[in-house]
C-alpha cells in the first residue's frame, strides 16, 4: 500500500547538481494523466540510489463498501528513473519501473494463462495509449498461500504480482501512466469504463 504525499517533490541525489528541465517536465506530465474514477494517484517516496534522479507515484483501486466486502486490495507503483549516463544501456535517459500487486479470486488465479494475459494487458495498454517506448521487459507471478492458526484473513489467498520496466521515448509520460492504470484496473477486476457492475 502507499501513502500519497502531495508535498513531496523530486530531488536529485546530489542537490548541488540541480534538477534537469527534461526530468521536471517528465514528472509533471505523469500527474496530468486522466484516470478512471476508481483509481487514485498520489506521490510516494521513490527508491534511492537507483538513478541520479527519481520520482514515484502510487496508484490504488478505491472500492465501494459493498465491493470491499468481496474484493481484495490492488495497488501499483510506477517509478521514473532519469540517468543521462544510461542512455546507451536503456536506449534513452528515462526509465519507468512498474510494480503491481493484487488479490485475486481462486477461479482467476488458478488459470495457467493468467501471467500471459496480464502481460498482454500491459503491452496492449502501452500500444493503445500511444506510449512510445523501447526495451520492455518484466515478470508476472501468480501465487497462492494458505493461512493457519490465528492469522486473520481468508484461509486461502491468491495474488498476482507484475514487475516490468521500459524506456520512455519522449517526455510526455501521461500515456504511460494511463496504460499502467488500465493494467491495474484489469488485474483488480474492474468492469470496463462506463459499465456498471451488477450486484
Amino acid at each position: 500500500m502507499f501513502t500519497p504525499d502531495a508535498s513531496e517533490t523530486p530531488t536529485p541525489l546530489n542537490p548541488d547538481a540541480g534538477t534537469p528541465a527534461a526530468f521536471t517536465q517528465a514528472v509533471e506530465s505523469m500527474h496530468t494523466a486522466q484516470l478512471r474514477d476508481e483509481i487514485t494517484l498520489g506521490t510516494i517516496r521513490p527508491p534511492q540510489r537507483l538513478a541520479p534522479f527519481s520520482h514515484a507515484i502510487g496508484l490504488e483501486v478505491e472500492r465501494t463498501w459493498d465491493e470491499a466486502e468481496t474484493d481484495g486490495d490492488a495497488f501499483g507503483r510506477l517509478i521514473l528513473l532519469h540517468d543521462p549516463g544510461a542512455e546507451e544501456a536503456w536506449e534513452g535517459a528515462m526509465r519507468l519501473v512498474a510494480y503491481i500487486q493484487a488479490d485475486m479470486d481462486h477461479e482467476v488465479a488458478s488459470d495457467p494463462l493468467l501471467p500471459d494475459v496480464a502481460w498482454e494487458w500491459l503491452t496492449e495498454g502501452l500500444a493503445g495509449t500511444g506510449a512510445a517506448h523501447t526495451n520492455l521487459g518484466g515478470t508476472v507471478t501468480a501465487t497462492a498461500s494458505v493461512r493457519f492458526g490465528e492469522i486473520g484473513g481468508p484461509p486461502r489467498a491468491h495474488q498476482l504480482e507484475m514487475r516490468a520496466s521500459w524506456t520512455a521515448s519522449d517526455l510526455d509520460l501521461a500515456p504511460h501512466v494511463v496504460a499502467f492504470s488500465r493494467v491495474l484496473a484489469n488485474v483488480a477486476g474492474l468492469p470496463p469504463e462506463g459499465v456498471s457492475r451488477l450486484t
